[in-house]
């Protein structure tokens, strides 16, 4: 029997740590969270304090059943989930449940945190253990409920005033509002023209370039020159004024110096991630996960990272130290500064006892895991252990050059040289830039040059360029956005991304994220009728006052209620005064020119569409669904009445039927004659002319007759190759070819002679009617049996009726 029972979240984790303690000690996973609110209205009661109703996750109850059952047989149990608030909860709801159960009598309960897996943070961990932290299961528990009330009020709302199996989010809804309006941004950005102009120069055959920074006295800015006219004039004049030379009129030379970045974070990880190895967040998560929880590297499992989920850039001494050794071996001593750097974290709650994402040993080198972490593991650690190393080495040192080039009265170019003189941390690790327009620190070295020398000019180059909309957001620039924002938290940015992919808000276009027409609809109706609630403000001081419940700092309940009471007003509000036409907001195209009707494009139950007419016509309006790319927001009118031209008639085939393109329940086709055959992938119902609708015909006729194996068509049977094999068909009955018969030899007698001897069909249609018929038995029974109880609780109330009236008579002689 072990004297002490630990539990953790993950089954890995369990059988790392059970090695480390030893025999008196067992270890058991929870699995995750085991406790969650009821999946139904009402799981949280405002009016009881937000009172909450819990129940044990189905999934994990076994998990639940086996910690009981050895915390029986154990003296003390030890908490030790993950070291921040959804640990915190974990721990708590498995101690409720504990309580709940009787199982806690007359055992000892401690909290451990550890944030390595590691024997020696373990043991430490399980030495110095602490008691529950009320705050953090308090933040925790309010974010839940918020998040609950938010999404069980909204989501309805979404689905009555704009398509079923929509949600909105107290985070997701703010991050989509970010996605959609960028994108507005770069749809709305009108290019603007603008000229530079370069000077090529030379000095003993090396060339170099130079940027006009003057010209005729003035300062050159970007829109100085917006036309070519503009342009050749001031480069007619440079030439002029150059007659072949710059003279040099300045030379300033100094060394600048560029600091390491500081260690990794659960964001900046994702972001270099995203960046460097092109993963995103979730996957991202998902690896460093496996690398903290432990990988065998030959004798048992070992945790690789220090935990992933932190806002801290905190390195504790000892690794620090370690970091400077291995710097010292490996790269010199002259790359170990002379005082260790320390950096500050920024978020206020970021808590002291959390590190940054690290490799728990500095010695273990990515190159000695190749072959024990697969190709990603590898990646990741790699990544993590560069950027940990480089932290604390020293500075990259640059010589910089700026020379000024006169040319002739009141004209001036200027050209910059850059030369990496040490590179310092830039030999292990350089942080990677979103969207960045080249790399500022590559080499760019200039001839020995000296004030009041001429140099040759080669050439002027004039180049035309257009200014360029905001890039949409990648993961990176999506996840730091957030972050600068105060939007969510480390460990919520994977899910809010996963959230709004899977409800097909947004969709990725070269790895960027562009809005879908579901997910502009969803975010319009929730900034004009919920603005306060998506506001960036307004979730980041949210945000702060719930890390401010887990400081001990605020009472979460007053902040539930100051949230709930005008957001439960304003849901009210909106279910009655907007209507479902106003949530989709159609948008007018046009007139069609045939009927003088309006033609609007707006979104439905089943996605975007075009309509002809309003329901207030006398005829019908018409419908048609958007083509695959077609945008809500970018369809014009004569695309939107293109629509409606289906069914199209192509021409004829060679042997004289006609053949048409359509849309039908399974998708795009051609009709030729009575027969059908589906168009390609890359085919286009709109744009398909007779020529390539000829070739599918003959694909689908190729196909037809590599199936049919005989043809009786006076007879209506068939000989054809099945899925399952060669089978007979009077259109009725299938029946299989017997296995010792070659399909091509049976004669007509003996298929008509099997067909009628074989049992009458029992396809699923057989099976639905019987079905049927089982069910109506079945309603009648119950109808009857109610009919009857009905009738005994009838008989059964007058009796009563009866005995009561005799009872007052009784009452009333006496």
């Amino acid at each position: 029997m072990s004297k002490n029972l630990v539990i953790v979240e993950s089954p890995a984790k369990a059988r790392t740590i059970e090695k480390y303690l030893g025999k008196d000690f067992k270890v058991l996973a929870s699995y995750g969270h085991v406790r969650d609110l009821v999946p139904k209205e009402g799981a949280v009661s405002p009016d009881q304090d937000f009172a909450m109703r819990y129940e044990v996750i189905e999934r994990n109850k076994k998990h639940v059943d086996a910690i009981d059952k050895a915390l029986k047989k154990a003296d003390a149990l030890y908490l030790a989930p993950d070291p921040d608030r959804e640990g915190e909860a974990i721990a708590w709801h498995l101690l409720e449940l504990l309580k709940e159960r009787g199982s806690l009598d007359g055992k000892q309960v401690h909290r451990v945190v550890f944030h390595e897996i590691t024997k020696g943070a373990i043991k430490n961990a399980i030495e110095n253990p602490r008691s529950m932290s009320g705050e953090l299961v308090n933040a925790q528990q309010a974010r839940r409920a918020l998040d609950y009330l938010v999404g069980f009020n909204l989501s309805p709302l979404l689905w009555k005033k704009i398509q079923r199996g929509l949600s909105a989010g107290r985070v997701q809804s703010p991050a989509l509002r970010m996605i959609v309006e960028r994108e507005r941004e770069i749809e709305a950005f009108e290019p603007q023209e603008y000229w530079s102009i370069e000077a090529e120069a030379a000095k003993d055959a090396q060339a170099f370039q130079a940027k006009l920074t003057r010209y005729r006295g003035e300062k050159v800015e970007q829109f100085s020159f917006t036309n070519g006219d503009q342009a050749h004039e001031a480069e007619a004049h440079l030439k002029q004024s150059a007659n072949g030379e710059l003279r040099v009129a300045k030379v300033e030379k100094k060394q600048r110096r560029r600091n390491p970045a500081p260690p990794f974070t659960t964001s900046t990880l994702q972001q270099e991630a995203s960046r460097k190895l092109g993963f995103g967040a979730q996957r991202t998560m998902r690896l460093a996960q496996s690398l903290y929880e432990g990988i065998d590297l030959g004798e048992g499992a070992v945790g690789l990272i220090t935990y992933m989920r932190t806002d801290s850039v905190a390195l504790a001494t000892e690794a620090v130290n370690e970091i400077r050794s291995v710097i010292d071996e490996r790269y010199g001593s002259n790359n170990v500064p002379d005082a260790p750097r320390s950096y500050r974290t920024k978020s206020k709650n970021a808590q002291e006892a959390h590190e940054a994402i690290r490799p728990t040993s500095a010695a273990r080198h990515p190159d000695a895991l190749k072959g024990r972490l697969d190709h990603d593991q590898l990646r990741l650690y790699e990544l993590i252990w560069k950027r940990t190393v480089a932290c604390q080495m020293v500075p990259a040192l640059f010589n910089t050059v700026g020379v000024d080039l006169a040319c002739g009265e009141g004209n001036q170019f200027r050209a910059t040289g850059s030369q990496l003189v040490e590179p310092g941390f830039i030999a292990v690790y350089q942080e990677g830039r979103d969207d960045a327009k080249g790399d500022d620190d590559a080499d760019k070295v200039l001839p020995p040059l000296e004030e009041g020398e001429m140099v040759a000019l080669k050439q002027l180059i004039t180049d035309q360029h257009f200014t360029e909309p905001p890039p949409r957001f990648t993961e990176a620039s999506l996840v730091k956005a957030l972050e600068e924002y105060g939007i969510g938290r480390p460990s919520t940015y994977a899910s809010i991304i996963s959230t709004l992919q899977n409800r097909e808000y947004v969709e990725m276009d070269r790895k960027r994220f562009q809005p879908t027409d579901v997910g502009r609809v969803v975010n319009d109706f929730l900034t004009k009728h919920f603005t306060r609630y998506v506001d960036y403000d307004f979730t980041a001081r949210l945000e702060d006052e719930l890390d401010a419940v887990s400081r001990g700092e605020k009472d979460w309940v007053p902040l539930m209620r100051e949230f709930w009471t005008p957001f439960r007003e304003r849901v009210e509000d909106k279910e009655k005064t907007v209507t479902r036409e106003e949530a989709v907001q159609a948008r007018e195209l046009g007139t069609d020119p045939k009927s003088g009707r309006p033609v609007t494009v707006r979104f439905g139950r089943f996605g975007p569409f075009v309509q002809i007419g309003t329901k207030d016509d006398e005829e019908k309006p018409k419908f048609a669904g958007l083509r695959p790319g077609q945008k809500m927001d970018e369809i014009e009118l004569d695309e939107a009445l293109a629509l409606f031209n289906l069914p199209r008639d192509l021409g004829e085939t060679p042997d004289g039927e006609p053949v048409q393109a359509n849309i039908g329940p399974y998708g795009p086709y051609v009709k030729f004659g009575r027969k059908f055959a589906s168009l390609g992938e890359d085919d286009d119902v709109y744009t398909i002319e007779l020529p390539r609708a000829l070739e599918i015909i003959e694909e689908k006729k190729k196909a037809d007759a590599n199936r049919i194996i005989q043809d009786f068509p006076d007879e209506g049977i068939r000989v054809l190759n099945g899925r399952f094999g060669p089978y007979m068909t009077d259109g009725n009955k299938n029946v299989s070819v017997p296995k010792d018969r070659d399909p091509k030899d049976l004669t007509l007698p003996e298929i008509r002679e099997m067909i009628a001897n074989a049992p009458e069909r029992k396809g699923r249609f057989g099976r639905r009617k019987k079905a049927g018929k089982k069910s109506a038995a079945k309603k009648a029974s119950k109808k009857a049996a109610k009919k009857k109880t009905g009738k005994k609780k009838a008989a059964k109330k007058k009796a009563a009726k009866k005995k009561k009236k005799a009872g007052k008579k009784k009452s009333a002689a006496s």
